[in-house]
């Protein structure tokens, strides 16, 4: 079921019990998710936002990752508050980790698929350019430059549709909102990671350029008790290029918070 006001869109994917939240990254929207939604419901009452100047959110004048975190609380106030599951792609990741640091005692576990705590310096200059390039030229300039540098190999020669889904969701963005989004991003400062209390599962692909294995394992030892997969095969957009593996992963990562809560 899908709620759109003037503020925010949401999208309730079904499902029952515990609720799990999921918050994508820069050029998603709520579809980001869909391949997970499908499995996941299965378990979890499952809901999904499109962030300011994306997919179906109106732009909003000013962004940061503080206004991130304050729409991140109000879905979950919305959608019934308590403890909740987070997960989170690329960016959503950096919310995600802001959020758990700031509402330790709200957050039941985290999820980071390409997570990363925050851009190098490189990265925040790449960002801001993009940006000045997305306003002066639209979406459709940088498109298959995410497509070349954001998929993997194997996803460009046999997974075309993955590569066609992304190619999609970053014509399919409102340039404005996303050049904001990437000033965003390029400003912002790490979460406190050492105040994050919840079982937390880290999602990588082996040819992840933003969020690569060394990174992810770095990241993974600043979050207490973190587990770290790497995806053969695999770019930046893990939800879409190894679905079926983040299916899995995720699946047995939920059961086993159960089995530890019923034990």
């Amino acid at each position: 079921m899908s709620q759109k006001n003037k503020d925010r869109f949401v999208e309730e994917f079904g499902g029952q019990g515990e609720l799990l939240i999921f918050v994508h990254g820069l050029g998603g929207s709520t579809n980001t998710w869909y391949p997970q939604a499908q499995i996941l419901k299965r378990d979890l009452r499952l809901v999904a936002y499109d962030l300011p100047g994306s997919g179906r959110t109106p732009v909003r004048d000013k962004v940061t990752i503080e206004s991130f975190v304050t729409d991140l609380n109000e879905v979950v106030e919305q959608a019934g508050g308590g403890r909740v599951h987070l997960a989170g792609h690329s960016l959503g990741t950096i919310i995600c980790q802001h959020y758990a640091a700031l509402h330790a005692d709200r957050v039941a576990s985290l999820v980071l698929v390409g997570g990363f705590p925050e851009p190098p310096p490189a990265a925040r200059n790449a960002l801001r350019d993009r940006a000045a390039k997305v306003r002066a030229e639209g979406m459709a300039a940088i498109a298959d430059a995410i497509v070349a540098a954001g998929t993997s190999d194997d996803t460009k020669v046999n997974h075309p549709s993955a590569t066609a889904y992304v190619r999609e969701s970053i014509m399919g963005q409102p340039a404005e909102g996303y050049a904001r989004a990437c000033e965003a991003l390029s400003a912002l400062n790490r979460a406190d990671l050492s105040a994050i209390r919840c079982p937390t599962l880290l999602l990588t692909g082996d040819q992840d350029r933003t969020a690569p294995p060394d990174t992810a394992k770095a990241l993974a030892a600043d979050i207490a008790g973190a587990d770290l997969r790497v995806l053969d095969g695999c770019g930046h957009w893990a939800t879409i290029e190894r679905a079926k593996q983040v299916n899995y992963a995720m699946t047995l990562f939920y059961s086993r918070q159960r089995s530890a809560k019923a034990a």
